[in-house]
């Protein structure tokens, strides 16, 4: 019975854990009187808040893949590069980046090894075969990485939408009612000015 239940209450997510919006087909299943809106009410504003945060998040995740791409591809074609250089040739002079604006040149002769910067101010020495496939496996994991995350903005935007959707049908139920009400209310007080019917 248990396990039932607890079933029961896991909601639907997506392949990474973000949960579905409800769909409201019938407000009722939400709402069952006019006392019951507010809240519900309340209750989407704020899933439709927790989606635009994860939506920001996703966004700002994708930028930051999207700017350290380039970095290891370019690097992973510099490795590539140096593996091709055969043992007793030629230094091969290079200009490389020490800053935004600010260039070095050197002599870099065949080589079997490389430094990669890991990140913190972290440099570690790779051999030429670890490090392109290292930087290959990074590559690829910023790219799955980027399309989980365009996936799950697209998501996020369709649960946004989903819950407005909700939001627009409870209110628009709750107008729906206090119109009806009005209009029995104003039916009773018709009905008292004229008096009961003669019979």
């Amino acid at each position: 019975m248990a396990d039932k239940e607890s079933k029961k209450d896991v909601a639907p997510t997506n392949p990474r854990g973000i949960p579905y919006a409800p769909f409201v087909d019938k407000v009722e299943d939400y709402v069952s009187s006019r006392a019951d809106v507010e809240t519900t009410l309340k209750s989407f504003q704020e899933m439709i808040s927790k989606y635009q945060f994860m939506e920001a998040n996703m966004q700002r995740r994708a930028a930051g893949l999207k700017e350290k791409m380039p970095d290891i591809q370019k690097t992973l074609e510099t490795v590539q590069f140096l593996k091709t250089r055969k043992p007793g040739s030629d230094p091969i002079e290079a200009t490389f980046e020490l800053n935004d604006t600010l260039y070095a040149k050197a002599h870099i002769p065949p080589t079997e090894e490389v430094y990669l910067w890991l990140g913190a101010n972290v440099m570690l020495s790779y051999p030429i075969d670890e490090a392109e496939e290292l930087l290959a496996s990074k590559l690829a994991a910023a790219k799955q990485n980027l399309a989980n995350c365009e996936e799950d903005h697209d998501f996020l935007r369709e649960q946004i939408t989903t819950m407005e959707v909700a939001t627009a049908r409870v209110y628009n139920w709750d107008v729906t009612m206090k119109r009806k009400e009005k209009q029995e209310q104003e039916a009773l007080e018709e009905k008292g000015k004229n008096g009961p019917p003669n019979g």
